[in-house]
């Protein structure tokens, strides 16, 4: 592991006349992509690019609609899953690792079972293949705010997930990210996503924090058992592993990389 590596690189592409940004944390490793959850964006994962650089390439886009990328159209199922197809094919990616925590995780399963040939292996984070999950909390979040400080305590108990997503803007502080289009968005998330689950067999890891309030234990293990080639990890966290957790979240990914990826 690499213990200095320079900052990542800040680029975009665009996408149906759409901006879409993305970290490239470089080096001469395997290519991984990881897509981010639902308020979240492509930095969430600078510990881990960290972590499993140099053999490691990581690639984290920020997703429609979050980070500094543009609002899609939609969000659909399938604007998703373009939006990380049309990433793999501007970098040249060679079939990479696709790894995804909670929205990412379904759009990263998808990505596998539409694009088989674009994916060599999956590492999904506590996300289930039967979705049932509600945001509209999130509605009653300030739109803007005089300073940071009073968005931070507007936000109250939410503001220690939403650090990265907090931006400065022409009108005050704000978010990275609409709360309407959070609530659109996991409407498209949720439903029964088997089919898509069990369409690829590439090899997989599926990663369950013991205290998840989105993935049950039951159902976690059910997905492992009922697909081929895939690995079954448990973290006693909560629903966000790779920050609850960040040194044990990496350490797992990176014994299912080197243990079944790199040998392929």
């Amino acid at each position: 592991m690499s213990t200095s590596q320079p900052e990542p690189l800040r680029a975009a592409m665009t996408v149906e006349g759409r901006r879409l940004s993305y970290l490239d944390f470089g080096g001469p490793g395997r290519p991984l992509l990881a897509l981010h959850g639902h308020f979240n964006e492509g930095r969430t994962f600078s510990h881990l690019a960290r972590a499993l650089s140099p053999d490691w390439r990581v690639v984290a886009l920020d997703q429609r609609g979050h980070g500094f990328s543009d609002r899609g159209p939609d969000f659909s199922r399938e604007g998703y899953v373009r939006d990380a197809a049309a990433l793999i094919a501007h970098l040249g990616l060679e079939r990479p690792v696709v790894l995804g925590h909670s929205m990412g995780g379904v759009n990263a399963y998808q990505l596998a079972a539409r694009h088989p040939d674009l994916v060599s292996a999956l590492v999904i984070e506590d996300i289930g293949a039967e979705i049932e999950d509600d945001l509209s909390f999130c509605l009653a979040w300030p739109h803007r705010a005089p300073t940071r400080a009073a968005l931070v305590e507007e936000l109250g108990d939410a503001a220690r997930y939403l650090t990265d997503a907090v931006r400065e803007y022409p009108d005050g502080w704000g978010l990275a990210f609409r709360p309407e289009d959070m609530v659109t968005s996991v409407g498209q998330v949720n439903g029964n996503h088997w089919d898509d689950w069990l369409a690829s067999d590439c090899p997989a890891l599926l990663v369950h924090g013991t205290r998840s309030d989105t993935l049950t234990e039951t159902h976690a293990k059910e997905m492992a058992a009922r697909r081929p080639n895939t690995r079954f990890a448990q973290l006693a966290t909560g629903h966000t592993v790779h920050e609850t957790d960040p040194a044990g979240f990496a350490a797992t990914v990176r014994a299912f990389l080197e243990g079944t990826v790199r040998g392929r």
